[in-house]
C-alpha cells in the first residue's frame, strides 16, 4: 500500500507517519507513506497556492494548478496502480471503518489531498478527486489530522503491519459493535476487581463474555449501532432478546429495611462504577452514600428489587419538592403542579441489559399514578446514554437542563425528564 499525502504542512504530518507501528511497517517495505509539499508544484516564484474567492467573502481558496502539478508528479512517480484520490472536507462522507476495509481491499495507491484556507477551487474537486471524506460534522482548520487519521487506520490493516489479523478484527466498529472492556494487572486496583471470569482463564467462557460485553457495551453507549446489529448466532440473538427487554427475568419488589443497606450500598457502588467506565461524571464523588440510602429508607421512599431472592436493583421514588428543580432551562411540562420524582435508580451489574430498568420505572410510575399525582419527573448527566435511552423509550419527554446545587461533582449539569399520564 502506497499512500501520498498532498499537504502544506509535511514537517507536522511526517514525524506521526514516521514513528511506532506505521514506521516499522515502512522500513520493512509494507507500506509507503510520502508527505508532498504543494507548495514546490506552483508555477510562481512566491510559491504563491491560494488567491481571493471569486465573488467576495472571507479568506483565500487554494488555487487548482498547484494541487493537480502536484498529483501528477504524485501519480506518475508511483506508476500504474489501483489508485483512489481523496479530497479531505467537512462536506465529504462521513469515514468509517467501512470506509477503511474498502479501501485497504480495493485499492493500493490513495492519495489524501490536505485542504486549508477556505478550501478548495472547486473545479480540481471535480476533475481530480474520486470521493470527499470527512472525519465528522465539525471544522477542522486543515486536512493534515483527517489525512493522518485515514492513512492509520487504513494501514493498520494492511497484512503484515500489526502481528495478527486478530489485532484488528476484535476491535470496536469492525463488525458493527463495540469493542469489550479490557484490563491489565493488577487483580484488584482502587477497590474495583478484574472480572473472575477473565481470570479463570476459561477461553470459551472468556470469549462468551466479551461477545456479551461488546452488545451491553454498544447498546448503551452507540444504541444507533445496536439497532442496525444483526445477530450472528442464536446466543447473540438471546442475548439481544435479553437486552431489549423480549426476553425478561421476574424480579420481586418490597420497600427497604435498614439491614438491606449493605445490598443497596454494592448496588450503587458497582453502577457509579459502570458510569465511571463509560466516561460519566455522575455517581463519582461518594454519593449515593450508606447515610444516603439510609435516610431514603427511613423516609419510605427507597425500594429493592431482587430475583430469586437476590438483589438485583434499587430505586427510590418521593412526593416533595425537588429545589433543583426550581430553576430549569427550559420549561416542565406541569409547571406548578404537584409531582413525583425518581432518584438513585440503579442495577446490579449481573442484571444490566435484562429488563429491570423498565421495571423499576413501571413501579414508580405506576405507585406516582395510585397516589394520585399527574407527573413523574427525573433528571440524569448528559453522558448517561444508557438511562436517557430508557426514559425516552418510555415516554418521558426532554424538559431541558438543571443544575444540582449541592453536589460535589466537577460537572453538576442534568437533563431533566418529564412523563405526564
Amino acid at each position: 500500500m502506497r499512500i501520498d499525502i498532498l499537504t502544506l504542512f509535511p514537517e507536522a504530518v511526517r514525524p506521526m507517519m514516521e514513528a511506532s507501528i506505521l514506521g516499522r511497517a515502512a522500513k520493512k517495505g509494507l507500506i509507503e507513506i510520502h508527505c508532498v509539499q504543494i507548495r514546490d508544484f506552483t508555477d510562481n516564484k512566491q510559491q504563491q497556492v491560494d488567491d481571493y474567492p471569486y465573488g467576495g467573502g472571507w479568506g483565500c481558496v487554494m488555487m487548482a494548478q498547484p494541487l493537480k502539478a502536484c498529483l501528477d508528479w504524485v501519480t506518475a512517480q508511483a506508476g500504474p496502480k489501483k489508485r483512489r484520490v481523496i479530497y479531505l472536507s467537512p462536506q465529504g462522507a462521513r469515514f468509517d471503518q467501512g470506509h477503511a476495509r474498502r479501501l485497504v481491499s480495493e485499492y493500493d495507491h490513495l492519495v489524501l489531498v490536505c485542504g486549508h484556507y477556505e478550501g478548495v477551487d472547486e473545479r480540481f474537486i471535480q476533475t481530480c478527486c474520486d470521493e470527499e471524506l470527512s472525519l465528522g460534522d465539525f471544522v477542522l482548520t486543515g486536512g493534515e489530522i483527517p489525512a493522518m487519521a485515514v492513512a492509520d487506520s487504513v494501514c493498520r490493516m494492511v497484512p503484515g503491519v500489526l502481528s495478527d489479523p486478530a489485532c484488528y478484527m476484535g476491535e470496536s466498529h469492525w463488525d458493527g459493535l463495540l469493542e469489550y472492556p479490557q484490563y491489565t494487572r493488577p487483580d484488584v486496583w482502587e477497590g474495583l476487581e478484574v472480572p473472575e471470569v477473565l481470570r479463570q482463564g476459561v477461553h470459551r467462557d472468556i470469549q462468551a463474555w466479551r461477545r456479551e460485553q461488546q452488545l451491553i457495551r454498544t447498546q448503551a453507549r452507540r444504541p444507533d449501532m445496536f439497532a442496525a446489529y444483526t445477530p450472528q448466532s442464536p446466543e447473540e440473538e438471546r442475548i439481544v432478546a435479553r437486552l431489549t427487554g423480549r426476553e425478561k427475568l421476574v424480579y420481586d419488589c418490597r420497600p427497604a429495611v435498614p439491614e438491606d443497606v449493605d445490598a443497596l450500598v454494592a448496588i450503587t457502588g458497582e453502577a457509579s462504577d459502570y458510569l465511571r467506565q463509560c466516561g460519566v461524571d455522575q455517581w463519582q464523588d461518594g454519593f449515593p452514600n450508606r447515610d444516603t440510602l439510609l435516610a431514603d429508607i427511613a423516609a419510605g421512599g427507597c425500594w429493592l428489587f431482587t430475583h430469586d431472592g437476590a438483589p438485583a436493583g434499587v430505586v427510590c421514588l418521593y412526593a416533595r419538592e425537588e429545589p433543583d428543580y426550581a430553576v430549569i432551562d427550559g420549561a416542565w411540562r406541569t409547571e406548578g403542579a404537584p409531582y413525583t420524582t425518581i432518584h438513585r435508580a440503579a442495577v446490579k451489574a449481573a442484571y444490566r441489559g435484562r429488563g429491570l430498568a423498565d421495571e423499576m420505572l413501571q413501579l414508580c410510575e405506576d405507585l406516582a399514578l395510585g397516589r394520585g399525582y399527574g407527573s413523574v419527573r427525573a433528571d440524569t448527566h448528559p453522558d448517561n446514554r444508557a438511562m436517557r435511552t430508557v426514559l425516552e423509550r418510555r415516554g418521558y419527554a426532554l424538559c431541558g437542563q438543571i443544575y444540582l446545587t449541592r453536589s460535589t461533582e466537577s460537572d453538576r449539569r442534568r437533563l431533566a425528564y418529564e412523563k405526564v399520564f
